[in-house]
């Protein structure tokens, strides 16, 4: 037999050549599952043939690496069909590869054809070689080969198969894959080669279209190499441009989802809702079936959000959000339109289902909610228009439903109102009051009145209460009951309560420049301006500016306000004492108090709720209660003092029963700084204390046995 020789270089060319279509054959399986439809179908037919021409380049140059001792011509037909047999064994591959599922019979079905084919392809490459006489094989080494050409190709499917997708590590597993699979399809070749033996004697034959083997070696590998790098250049600036268009349309979707919804809660926003709600408008007039439309608006949040911080009051928007999802259908649409406002678009045609639905969102929202720690609570109002087809736009019935809804909140919050013609010129004036009322601190048509409090004995004049008015250029005077309200909804509740905490500070100040120093002033603290976390900062600067001893202000707080979270309000209570300032409860039995924590509050007055005084003269148990205040006020060491006395008779009973001060319609009005000034000066209008206290033991005798008990 004929010994021959390899050139090595030839050799390690064609290892490369195996590794780098194996490659690529990984590669081509990825972006055909990456791809749909005609894109995926030409993926497939060009990753074939790049992937069968490396697979044949490998054969012929390991062929070509192969040297006799006489020159080697080829067939060129034989060899062009063996390239047709490794692009239709790659197609195969790249078929099953592509499969939803490769279990181990399709897999191992697989494996045989390709390797059948991966055989034909070798040893029809060896036919092509152009030797009298032909080729003789040891049969051990050729079914070797065979045997080497099914594990091969199975385990190159299996590998394909798994590594088909991209991950993070699929780069780094897809090299190491195509050395493993370069190395089992060159052992296969090698395998074959080995098993070839050339009887003394061959010589080669020649033709006219014969192959020279010095002309094939060096164009085979440069085709080889510039096609299989071509394919991997076209797949990854394919896959980079698929990416990219990936990203620009995630991030086309998330703008168009920014655009259209509350990047809070993730409801749709105003202009979501706006189109909604028109095409339900549309549907509503075709099918002649009405719909109701809720606008609900949370009551007390202004207060949770200050008192706790933003992020708090976020995650309890967040949280009223999922707890209304949960009670509405995937067909109805709710929409977060304000600050704590939310609109519900619901196919409910009947109002008292739609009442019944109202009761149901003000129960679900009025659970207690834990959030970081806290114990947050709010309400809800609800205001409800029913749709039947009428003419009126989308704006329009958004505008009815908040009218109704400012209606729910007049009548106590909590609660729902449907809307009613009545209501249209009420929503219109409320909202140019709230226009006026943005520009009124700018314009200075904020005053302050001043009530006067007299000692209840001595009758000499102890302070003043301030209370805030609105002179509207319009209007004229707007009582606070009416403005206030919406200083709190739009968030100028704040800015107005440090203009009259500076402007009574001042007044103070310039009354006792004028002899009055024995004069306190009391000051009304909001509920959202006692939360606020400046507050203290606040007072201590008004006392700092007008040069004010601390005792001479008193604020005032309500009962309620300091019983919501007692913990949080003594702390600032306290900061507040340790300053000097005195605190007094305001409206005092109006509310449900806790003794307990009423004791701990470092309080120095109680002022008894007017509605108490109002009604004394007509039933006693007023009377009864009024006692039982003065009597806990006794005992805790607190100022009693008694607010909306009118008539002789309240003031008689109050001074007999042992209130410290009185303040009320009989003895003073609210009034301009000026007007109270001349109203002392002329001597005022307090009726005689002396004679009030000669009097009053027999009014107290007239009074039930046990109202002084």
């Amino acid at each position: 037999m004929l010994a021959g020789t390899y050139n090595y270089w030839l050799v390690l060319a064609s290892l490369g050549i195996a590794i780098l279509a194996s490659y690529t054959a990984l590669d081509m399986a990825g972006r055909v599952m990456e791809t749909r439809g005609r894109a995926s179908r030409l993926w497939w037919i060009s990753g074939s043939v790049a992937m069968g021409f490396g697979i044949w380049s490998m054969h012929f140059v390991g062929m070509l690496a192969f040297k006799l001792p006489m020159p080697m011509n080829y067939d060129p037909a034989i060899t062009f069909l063996s390239l047709l047999i490794g692009i239709a064994s790659s197609a195969f591959a790249l078929w099953m590869v592509c499969r939803r599922v490769l279990n181990w019979p399709r897999l191992c079905y697989g494996a045989v054809l390709m390797g059948a084919g991966v055989c034909t392809m070798h040893y029809m490459g060896m036919a092509a070689m152009q030797i009298r006489p032909g080729i003789r094989y040891i049969p051990s080494l050729f079914a070797l080969s065979v045997v080497i050409a099914v594990v091969a190709s199975g385990t190159a499917l299996w590998i394909a198969f798994r590594l088909r997708r991209r991950s993070s590590r699929v780069k780094l597993l897809r090299a190491g894959a195509a050395v493993v699979m370069g190395i089992a399809i060159a052992g296969m070749h090698y395998t074959g080669m080995a098993a070839a033996r050339f009887p003394v004697g061959s010589m080669c034959t020649t033709s006219h279209t014969s192959l020279s083997s010095d002309s094939l070696a060096l164009l085979i590998i440069v085709f080889s190499l510039c096609g299989l790098s071509i394919a991997l250049i076209t797949s990854f600036l394919d896959y980079r441009a698929s990416v990219l268009a990936s990203s620009l349309a995630h991030a086309h979707e998330e703008l168009q989802f920014l655009a259209l919804h509350d990047p809070l809660t993730k409801l749709p926003n105003r202009t979501l809702l706006e189109d909604r709600l028109d095409q339900e408008m549309k549907k509503s007039v075709r099918s002649q079936t009405p719909f109701s439309l809720f606008f609900l608006d949370l009551d007390g949040f202004k207060q949770v959000n200050d008192a706790f911080g933003h992020h708090v009051g976020d995650a309890l928007l967040v949280e009223v959000a999922e707890r209304i999802q949960s009670a509405v259908r995937a067909s109805d649409t709710i929409a977060r339109v304000g600050g704590d406002e939310f609109v519900l678009v619901a196919g409910i045609p009947d109002p008292g289902y739609a009442a019944n639905f109202a009761d149901k969102l003000i129960q679900l929202i009025r659970a207690p909610f834990a959030i970081a720690g806290h114990d947050c609570q709010v309400t809800v109002s609800i205001g409800i228009a029913v749709y039947d087809g009428d003419e009126c736009g989308g704006q329009e019935l958004l505008k009815k439903a908040d009218a109704a809804m400012y209606h729910a909140k007049v009548l106590g919050r909590n609660n729902y109102c449907f809307f009613d013609v009545s209501m249209n010129e009420d929503a219109q004036e409320k909202l140019q009051l709230l226009h006026d009322l943005r520009v009124a601190v700018e314009h200075r048509e904020l005053v302050l009145y001043y009530q006067p409090k007299f000692d209840a004995r001595s009758g000499v004049m102890t302070g003043v209460e301030a209370l805030i008015r609105w002179q509207h250029p319009a209007r004229g005077l707007v009582l606070p009951a009416d403005f206030i309200p919406l200083a709190e909804k739009i968030g100028l509740i704040l800015s107005i309560g440090e203009w009259t905490l500076n402007e009574a500070c001042r007044q103070i100040s310039e009354w006792r420049s004028d002899g009055y120093s024995n004069w306190t002033i009391a000051v009304n603290l909001s509920a959202v301006q006692f939360n606020h976390p400046g507050l203290v900062d606040l007072v201590g600067r008004c006392l700092e500016r007008y040069h004010i001893p601390p005792d001479c202000l008193i604020l005032e707080i309500t009962e309620s306000t300091a019983m919501y979270n007692p913990e949080a309000s003594m702390a600032v209570l306290r900061r507040l004492c340790q300053m000097g300032v005195r605190i007094s409860i305001d409206d005092f039995g109006s509310g449900y108090s806790s003794l307990l924590y009423l004791k701990q509050l470092p309080a120095g007055e109680l002022k008894i709720d007017r509605g108490f005084v109002r009604d004394l003269e007509e039933k006693g148990e007023d009377a009864a209660i009024i006692s039982a205040i003065v009597a806990l006020g006794r005992t805790l060491d607190l100022e009693i003092v008694a607010e909306g006395v009118e008539t002789i008779a309240q003031q008689e009973f109050l001074t007999r029963l042992g209130c410290n001060s009185l303040q009320g319609f009989l003895l003073g009005r609210p009034m301009p700084a000026d007007q109270l000034i001349a109203m002392i000066k002329a001597g005022g209008p307090v009726p005689d204390v002396q004679e009030v206290s000669r009097r009053a033991p027999k009014l107290v005798a007239h009074l039930p046995a046990n109202a002084l008990a």
